[in-house]
């Protein structure tokens, strides 16, 4: 028997059906899975019916409509559940974030990309174009919703990815944007600190390394010149780092990039250059 399908709605497909009803309309298209694809559903007077036979009364469209801060999985018996997770690791709150597009992840409500000017899927994007030619192996250092690892399967041929929170991989497979992580051949998840696991992995392992670290406040340890001599021995010679750190305009991200760069060039990455658009720097051993 095949699995549940995923069915999440956020308000932004809530409203739509809720638009939808009140023009008359019996049947209207939206996406089931946050923007990454269409269906029709059929609307009566008891609410919403989706294709997959799950039928939700119009009183959890609304308060999913009502809920601008969080995405909902639909159960098979027509139920919304806000999808969070309480963190043991952090003991903070993880909950996903609608955009227009693909959802961000908050922590403790800090958003863990960019959501002004630019959505989550994009900003992902840019990381991964300022990273360069993507081949070979590829570390990604920071899981998070698995949008890095995802992208950069896409053209590596195996991409090793570290989580330390396994609060965030609960939320992250409930994510429709984030499934490729679990089902992709080339994705090898590792779950632990990321200096602790970047330690384990041979050297001259890498071709490349994506370094999306938590804020400083979160993780100073991966801002250490100690953790980036270890990113520098996981990488082969000629091989590229980039270092997500945070908008350079900032008088935090200035000073942060400041010491970024003398750790690194301590470190022994060498051609450092930064990165304003994707808000990182990149560097070669």
């Amino acid at each position: 028997m095949s699995a549940f399908p995923l069915l999440v709605l956020s308000h932004y497909q809530a409203q739509a059906l809720l638009d939808a009803h009140a023009q008359g309309r019996p049947q209207v298209d939206i996406s089931p899975d946050l923007g990454r694809s269409t269906t029709t559903v059929s609307l009566s007077a008891e609410g919403v019916r989706f294709p997959q036979g799950v039928q939700v009364a119009w009183e959890v469209i609304q308060a999913i409509a009502g809920d601008e801060n969080g995405c909902f999985a639909l159960t098979p018996t027509g139920e919304a559940e806000r999808i969070q997770a309480f963190s043991e690791v952090t003991g903070r709150l993880i909950t996903l974030y609608p955009t227009s597009g693909a959802p961000t992840m908050l922590l403790s409500g800090v958003p863990m990309h960019r959501i002004k000017g630019v959505g989550p899927w994009e900003d992902t994007r840019g990381k991964v174009r300022a990273l360069g030619k993507v081949q070979g192996r590829v570390l990604d250092t920071a899981t998070g919703l698995g949008y890095t690892a995802i992208q950069l399967a896409v053209r590596a041929r195996q991409v090793d990815t570290i989580e330390l929170d396994p609060a965030v991989l609960t939320v992250a497979r409930q994510n429709p944007w984030s499934q490729e992580l679990f089902t992709a051949p080339n994705i090898v998840r590792h779950e632990g600190d990321t200096f602790d696991v970047v330690a384990e992995l041979p050297a001259g392992a890498f071709d490349a390394v994506l370094h999306d670290p938590p804020a400083f406040s979160l993780a100073g340890h991966l801002y250490g010149v100690d953790f980036y001599r270890e990113l520098y021995r996981v990488l082969r010679p000629g091989g590229r780092l980039f270092h997500y750190i945070g908008d350079p305009r900032s008088k935090s991200g200035r000073n942060i990039t400041r010491g970024v760069l003398e750790r690194l060039r301590a470190a022994g990455f060498r051609s450092l250059r930064p990165r304003p658009k994707a808000f990182g720097v990149v560097g070669r051993k």
